[in-house]
């Protein structure tokens, strides 16, 4: 790949998120900003497969108009193909496969798409131009949310770095790995790969570079503790210099750190609503803001011995009741070192000893080993 090469956007992430959206209520301007791709780009595969996931009427005239402009299109790439494999080189001949596989991707053919890559990928001997077939069939993975297809092409990628893959491309690598990461949950490891990656970022074929910053922020307040927040994030230059441009972003990190809770719950809500209507997050937003909930409860117990439950929820700007309901079910999980005295309308905190806890383990572990060694004796006896 060449330094200033630029990856275009196939598939369109663009699109996938606003497909998403609709999947959440219909909307007239994003039903409008759909077709308006749909048609310039003539995805007859793309809008069929559209029709049957919205349930919507197919426009059989559209339909039958735009397949009949891939078919041309096909059987050019199909004429240059041919003449490529009697009159030219391999390198041309190659071409002329990625140029079918990235026009079947353009058009939204997921299965076609996928098959041509990979008879591409037969023909492709540089390490770095294989790796770029990985890259593109994680996009059609996260187009249509097809994890396996992410997963198994991410292994691959890995191969290769291994095998001598150039700077660039290890770069790219860990922003895919970051937001298959985000996408299944694995919030350490996003967090991780993008904070590696904000200072060299240039997969724009995925999002633009303050989504990076927004996924990377929202990632690291759930995954790092205290001082890395401080160090890797809030104190970073790339982050600074980004952050008080996307909504809410900058008072819900520093909300947090500083401790001020009841501005940090008011931006907690906003990012709720942000990553319900994320494609990436969506399915995760209950787990990531019961998991904030339940960091920012720790740290203000953890400065305390004990605290008024009053005072708590005023800390928080909510009512006893919500503090005492959130508390109650975070305890019986075990998700909270503490205890309520609902008699004195408190909250004592109960940390765990790691000393006394290291050596009742120790002592535990002695037991079961004599207990082992004596029924090792009894039948060495016999």
């Amino acid at each position: 790949m060449e330094k200033d090469e630029v990856i275009v956007k196939n598939p369109n992430l663009d699109i996938a998120q606003l497909q998403f959206l609709l999947t959440k209520g219909d909307s007239v301007q994003i039903q409008e900003q759909i077709m308006e791709h749909v048609k310039e780009n003539n995805m007859a595969p793309y809008y069929q497969y559209l029709c049957e996931q919205l349930k919507w009427n197919i426009d059989e005239e559209l339909y039958n108009n735009m397949k009949s402009e891939n078919e041309k299109k096909l059987q050019e790439i199909k004429e240059r193909t041919i003449d490529a494999e009697e009159n030219l080189g391999e390198t041309e001949v190659r071409l002329a496969f990625l140029a079918r596989a990235e026009y079947l991707s353009m058009i939204g053919d997921k299965k076609e798409s996928v098959k041509a890559y990979r008879e591409t990928a037969e023909k492709t001997v540089p390490l770095g131009q294989r790796m770029d077939i990985m890259f593109a069939l994680i996009r059609i993975g996260f187009f249509f949310e097809d994890y396996d297809l992410i997963s198994r092409n991410i292994e691959k990628a890995k191969s290769a770095i291994e095998e001598g893959g150039d700077w660039d491309r290890k770069n790219r690598l860990k922003v895919y790995e970051a937001c298959y990461c985000m996408s299944t949950r694995n919030f350490s490891r996003a967090a991780t790969l993008f904070l590696d990656t904000i200072s060299t970022f240039t997969s724009y074929e995925l999002f633009d570079y303050k989504k990076l910053i927004g996924y990377t922020v929202i990632m690291s307040l759930v995954a790092l503790d205290r001082p890395s927040l401080k160090s890797k994030t809030i104190d970073a230059p790339e982050i600074l210099s980004v952050i008080r441009d996307i909504p809410h972003l900058s008072q819900y990190l520093n909300s947090f750190y500083d401790s001020e809770y009841d501005s940090f719950f008011l931006s907690l809500a906003e990012i709720y609503d942000t990553i319900k209507n994320d494609k990436f997050l969506s399915k995760h937003a209950d787990f990531y803001s019961k998991e904030m909930r339940i960091k920012a409860y720790t740290q203000l117990l953890e400065s305390y011995k004990s605290v008024q439950i009053q005072s708590m929820a005023e800390a928080f700007g909510v009512s006893e009741t919500f503090i005492d309901r959130e508390l109650s079910r975070f305890i019986a999980g075990n998700r909270l070192h503490c205890k309520i005295d609902k008699v004195s309308g408190i909250v004592e905190t109960t940390r765990p000893d790691n000393l006394n806890s290291q050596y009742q383990n120790t002592i535990r572990q002695g037991d079961l080993l004599l207990n082992r060694v004596q029924k090792l004796s009894r039948v060495i006896n016999l």
